[in-house]
Order: structure tokens, then C-alpha cells, then sequence
């Protein structure tokens, strides 16, 4: 059997900005792996200079990274934003319309499979409890005290973009040159394959 506190507090540390997090590291060090790995096979191929390859991978590394990390913070800004207005357009409709969003709210729970006559008191006890709240959990499905934070997504990006970047760097840099790049290739494999 299950214990339901622990299966609880499982479900609640799985926030979305936790997920947000775990999506940027994932994507940051997929794409360090590859661009990394793609710029330092093709000098490696024009040359045989491990200082050439050496300087094209931290380059391309330290680009990337910084890339990834404003990208990611520009587009988590961006939905951190719209979720803040989306907060406060239902903070004015309750102020302005609380009967029609009372409806609403009825309405979401029937269609969640409650009868009119539960939906109602269901709307009602969590209206009167706290109807902002209850409201932007229904409607919206944002906890306005967990709102997504760029400088996390960024710093998760940036920072997993250096850890998969430096993957192909070191397979690269390290064995002699006529096994360079299989052996470049083949630890891309295993570290995109993890």
C-alpha cells in the first residue's frame, strides 16, 4: 500500500517551475553536446592543430552557453509576464463581475463531472475561502505564489549547455589525432543516449 503523504508531497514537489527547470538543463545539454561536438569535428577535419580545435571549442562552448542562458531567459520572462497579467485580469473580473465569475466557476466543475447542485456549493465554499485563488487554480491552472523564474531556466540552461558541451571538447582534445573523431563520435552517442 501507499502511503497517501508521501505519494502527496511527490505530486507537489513536481511544480511547474521546477519542471521549466529540468526542461532548460535537458535542453541546454543536448545542445551543448551537439554544437559543440559539430564545430570541433569540423575543425578537427580541416585540421590536425589541437590548439585550433582547442580554441573553436571553448568558442563555440562559451557562445552557446551564454546563448542558451539569454534565450531561455528572454522566453521564461515572456510567460512569467503573461501569467501575471492573465493573474490580474481575474483579480479585475472578480472586482467587477464576481457573479458571472461565480458562474464560471460552476461551470468548470460541472464539466468536471460534478451535478449543477455540488458544482455550486463546491463554487461557492471555495469563493467564499479565498476566490482568487480558487479561481486562477480553475481557470488558469497557475499558482500565483509559484510563478516561473527566468534567472532559474537561464542559470539550468546555461550551465547544462557547459556540461554537455564539454563532452565532445575533452573526447576530442585528448586521444591522438587519427582517432579523433570516431572517438568524438562515439562519446556524443553516449552522452546524448544518457
Amino acid at each position: 500500500l501507499r502511503d497517501p503523504i508521501s505519494h502527496t508531497e511527490l505530486h507537489g514537489s513536481l511544480t511547474s517551475s521546477k519542471l521549466n527547470w529540468l526542461r532548460a538543463a535537458v535542453l541546454g545539454a543536448n545542445d551543448g553536446i551537439v554544437s559543440v561536438s559539430s564545430v570541433v569535428v569540423g575543425v578537427a577535419g580541416a585540421s590536425n592543430s589541437t590548439s585550433f580545435i582547442l580554441t573553436a571549442g571553448v568558442a563555440g562552448l562559451v557562445a552557446g552557453a551564454l546563448s542558451m542562458a539569454v534565450g531561455e531567459y528572454v522566453s521564461v520572462s515572456t510567460q512569467r509576464d503573461t501569467e501575471k497579467a492573465l493573474l490580474e485580469k481575474e483579480r479585475m473580473e472578480l472586482e467587477t463581475v464576481p457573479e458571472a465569475e461565480l458562474e464560471e466557476l460552476v461551470t468548470i466543475y460541472q464539466n468536471k463531472g460534478l451535478s449543477r447542485k455540488t458544482a455550486e456549493i463546491v463554487a461557492q465554499e471555495l469563493t467564499d475561502h479565498d476566490a482568487f485563488a480558487a479561481h486562477v487554480e480553475a481557470e488558469l491552472g497557475i499558482d500565483p505564489n509559484d510563478l516561473t523564474n527566468p534567472w532559474h531556466a537561464a542559470y539550468a540552461s546555461g550551465l547544462s549547455f557547459l556540461a554537455g558541451a564539454i563532452i565532445p571538447l575533452i573526447a576530442i582534445v585528448i586521444p591522438p589525432a587519427s582517432v579523433r573523431i570516431p572517438i568524438t563520435f562515439g562519446a556524443v552517442i553516449v552522452a546524448l543516449m544518457i
